[in-house]
This record gives structure tokens, C-alpha cells and sequence, in this order.
């Protein structure tokens, strides 16, 4: 897209985004979707006082022009932006993919949403270890888990545990594989000042893990079933496109009666339709049932749209698809 054809597009994502910008300059929020906004090839996301730029372009270095004048537009329109990196999805490195600098040296190690801290590694990973489409589930655990017990598999870098420990929760245990990610929950918890228990700090993988709560008859009140798109280990595999049932059916005998299984499934070539079906067919024996579908917020999908998705995400509004399972236990 021509740079004349897009700035215009930039001016509208940030005028309706601007409601969105605090005074400290602590929130987290996506400034521009280009999928949905008008170019597929970049995406701009505000950390603090960080802006990310997704370069999406099948060559990164035919877009690279084209990114120096979007950033140097944005930087004019933004003037309290003190960092930038640019992430190159189909980049030849890793470190191309994970981010570079674009300008300043110090990127921005902690945001605040809904009034909590999370720690930030921006270039730990391809994405920036903190996923901004899953605003409003924290949101809702927030608002939901006061003294409940609360498993976060695939945990990742621990945003829903942290928001779960911020709402009251009794005890939150995280689970996931890597420990380098499991260390940035730490840092969340030390940023509000919860306690750190290491024994509720998991570095394992999510088959063991499960089969673990079930030996030792440990369950929970809510559990949060966020899996990866694809992945395939030794001890198991996921497969969001094909078998989203299986890990719901893995994990339902660990959620306590009356409790909840957030169900969430990111693949971007399942429909909605075709989620819910999945869903509807697990309810039919009776002890689950769908109690809520949680959006993705309003700045993630765009305001402005002009694209269409490349597969329908109705009921939910995004490819993101969250749902609340409302659990209930033989006997």
C-alpha cells in the first residue's frame, strides 16, 4: 500500500483509540489492525510508552521504507512514544522475528490493565508475551475468582493467574514448559506484591501435568484451557483445528463441581459456528453448559473496519474464541 494510501487509516485507528491513552502512559492496547483497518501487512501495538510494529509483508525488506515513514508518522502523532521495535513475522532470524530496535534503547518492562501490573519481555518471543485480544477474560477473573482455586494450563507468561490472584483467588497454579516464561509471572507477582509459592509455579508439560492433578484427586474451581494453535511433544499433542474436544474432555474431571472451564480456541481457520458446535456437542450430556462468550475488546478488532476475517467468528467477534463452561459433576 502506497504510504499516502495508509497514513489516513493511521489517523483514524489513533483518534478512536485515544480515549485509550492515560496520562502516566501505563496501558496496554492495540493502536492499528491493519488486518481489519486497511493493510494486512502491519499491525501497531502500544505498551506503555513502547509502540510494536507486526510486519506482516511476505518479504520484510520490500516493506522496510514503508515502515520507516509509518513509524515517523506515528512518532509525530504520538510525540510520548520512547521506544520502538519492529517485529518481522516471516523474517529470516529469530532475532528478526522477536524484534529489533527501531529506535530508543530502553523498552517498557510493565504495563497496568484493569488496574494490575503485568510484567513485560517484548522481544522474549514472536508475540510481545503479553496478548492483548484476552483483555476482557482478565477482566472477568478479576471480577470472578474471589476465593475460588484456579488452574491456568498453558500458562504462558501468567496473565490470567495474575488476574485471578488480583481478584481474590485462594491459590492460582500455573502450568507451563517453559520456565523462562513462568519467570515473567514472577515478576508480575512481585510487581503487586503477591506471594510467590514455587510449588504453584509449574515447569511441566501439559499432558504430565494433568495426569498429576488426577492422581493426586487435586481439583479446582475454575480451570483456563488456553492451548497453542499446534504444538507436539513427546508426552502429547494439540490441535486446535481438529481436536479442541479432546483437551476440553483432558481437563473437565479437574473442575469442581459448579465451577468453570474457560474454553479458548485461536485458530484462525475455525469458525465460530463450527467452535460452537464442538461445544454444544460436548453440553449434550448435561455437565457442561455454555454460560457466556467473552469478546475480544473493541481495539483489538478495529474500529474502523474495512477488511473482512477469512473465516466467520460468529457468535464470538473475533478468531480469538473465548467461552465460560459452567461444570457440573456426576454424584
Amino acid at each position: 500500500m502506497p504510504i499516502a494510501s495508509i497514513l489516513p487509516l493511521l489517523d483514524k485507528a489513533i483518534a478512536s483509540r485515544a480515549h485509550l491513552v492515560d496520562s502516566h502512559h501505563e496501558a496496554a492496547f492495540r493502536l492499528f489492525n491493519g488486518f481489519t483497518e486497511g493493510d494486512p501487512n502491519l499491525s501497531a501495538d502500544i505498551y506503555a510508552q513502547t509502540l510494536v510494529i507486526h510486519n506482516y509483508a511476505d518479504d520484510p525488506i520490500d516493506n522496510q521504507l514503508f515502515i520507516e515513514d509509518v513509524v515517523r508518522h506515528l512518532r509525530t502523532l504520538l510525540d510520548w512514544l520512547r521506544v520502538g521495535i519492529i517485529k518481522h513475522r516471516n523474517g529470516i532470524t529469530q532475532e528478526d522475528k522477536r524484534g529489533k530496535l527501531l529506535f530508543g534503547d530502553s523498552p517498557d518492562t510493565k504495563i497496568r490493565e484493569h488496574g494490575v501490573w503485568y510484567a513485560l519481555d517484548l522481544t522474549m518471543n514472536r508475540d510481545a508475551s503479553f496478548y492483548l485480544d484476552t483483555s476482557l477474560l482478565r477482566k472477568w477473573l478479576i471480577e470472578n475468582m474471589k476465593g475460588k482455586s484456579v488452574l491456568n494450563t498453558f500458562a504462558y507468561t501468567g496473565s490470567f493467574g495474575v488476574a485471578a490472584l488480583a481478584g481474590g483467588a485462594s491459590r492460582v497454579v500455573q502450568v507451563d514448559r517453559n520456565r523462562r516464561f513462568l519467570d515473567l509471572a514472577r515478576k508480575s507477582y512481585a510487581l503487586n506484591g503477591f506471594s510467590i509459592n514455587r510449588n504453584d509455579l509449574l515447569a511441566l508439560d501439559f499432558f504430565p501435568a494433568v495426569s498429576r492433578f488426577k492422581t493426586g484427586k487435586q481439583t479446582f474451581d475454575c480451570v483456563v484451557l488456553d492451548p497453542p494453535f499446534f504444538s507436539s511433544t513427546s508426552k502429547g499433542k494439540v490441535d486446535q483445528e481438529k481436536e479442541s474436544a479432546r483437551l476440553i474432555n483432558k481437563v473437565r474431571p479437574l473442575v469442581n463441581d459448579g465451577g468453570y472451564l474457560v474454553a479458548i480456541n485461536n485458530a484462525l481457520y475455525v469458525s465460530g459456528k463450527e467452535y460452537m458446535q464442538t461445544l454444544e456437542e460436548l453440553c449434550k450430556d448435561g455437565y457442561l453448559q455454555i454460560e457466556e462468550l467473552i469478546p475480544a475488546p473493541e481495539h483489538f478488532i478495529g474500529y474502523n473496519i474495512v477488511g473482512k476475517p477469512i473465516t466467520d467468528p460468529a457468535p464470538f467477534n473475533h478468531s480469538t474464541k473465548i467461552a465460560l463452561l459452567k461444570v457440573r459433576r456426576k454424584g
